[in-house]
């Protein structure tokens, strides 16, 4: 089978562990260069020994903690002296927060999971957007949960992250409309990684798809031929 993302840059946030690692090590798979962005450090490393195990080009590490705002900042121009265009951007990285009554809430780590959910997502299309329109067919994917559109009571701030980030994008979206690049958002459903066992400590993790099943979906939201833009994507399986 053809490489169907050679030579296409991409980004990938929360690349060290879960969705975001099994995406990275597709796309490389599939021909890309990976910019791998996570907090961790020992993570990156990992991926990166993985991809090249694999026989993927080494990967560009990024240690960045998406909630330190003005870190983000800086990546498009750094990108733009490396590669001159960015192909492809995935959203993955988020933040659960805690489960309670809303009004118990820890008002830092509220303020937390919507720096890392909404407003880092907002400061990568801010800094990667003239990047993407450089591509010949830019591409933006970013995870959201069928918690956006759902009042799980106990959830409260990932609820409203997620129902925050969705309307952005779709907002971008239709500001893309008459651009090459397509965004997107994709809702993998019940899927086998950390956040989830934290959200469910008493469900069996076996019973779940693994992230590497999702990958494929994220391979073909990549593609130059895709036409969906504006859209939710949900996983079937």
């Amino acid at each position: 089978m053809a490489a169907r993302l050679s030579g296409k840059v991409a980004v990938v946030t929360g690349a060290a562990r879960g969705i975001g690692r099994a995406v990275a090590e597709r796309y490389a798979a599939e021909g890309a260069q990976i910019v791998a962005i996570s907090r961790s450090v020992g993570g990156l490393e990992e991926l990166d020994d993985a991809i090249r195990r694999a026989g993927g080009a080494p990967s560009v590490l990024v240690p960045l903690d998406l909630g330190e705002l003005d870190r983000i900042d800086p990546l498009g121009p750094q990108l733009y002296q490396r590669f001159g265009r960015v192909d492809i951007l995935v959203g993955n990285a988020a933040l659960l927060g805690s489960l309670g009554p809303i009004g118990h809430h820890d008002p830092k780590l509220w303020d937390e999971v919507f720096r890392v959910n909404v407003h880092a997502n907002w400061r990568l299309i801010r800094t990667l957007e003239p990047l993407l329109r450089r591509a010949e067919a830019g591409r933006a994917i970013f995870v959201t949960s069928g918690a956006a559109t759902r009042a799980m009571a106990y959830w409260s701030a990932y609820c409203a992250s997620k129902a925050a980030l969705d309307q952005m994008v779709r907002v971008w979206a239709a500001e893309l409309a008459e651009t090459p690049v397509r965004a997107n958002l994709l809702s993998p459903g019940a899927t086998r990684t950390t956040m989830r066992a934290n959200a469910f400590p008493g469900e069996d993790p076996q019973t779940l798809k693994p992230p590497e099943a999702l990958a494929e979906l994220f391979v073909e939201l990549a593609l130059p031929g895709c036409r969906r833009h504006g859209e939710t994507v949900t996983w079937q399986g």
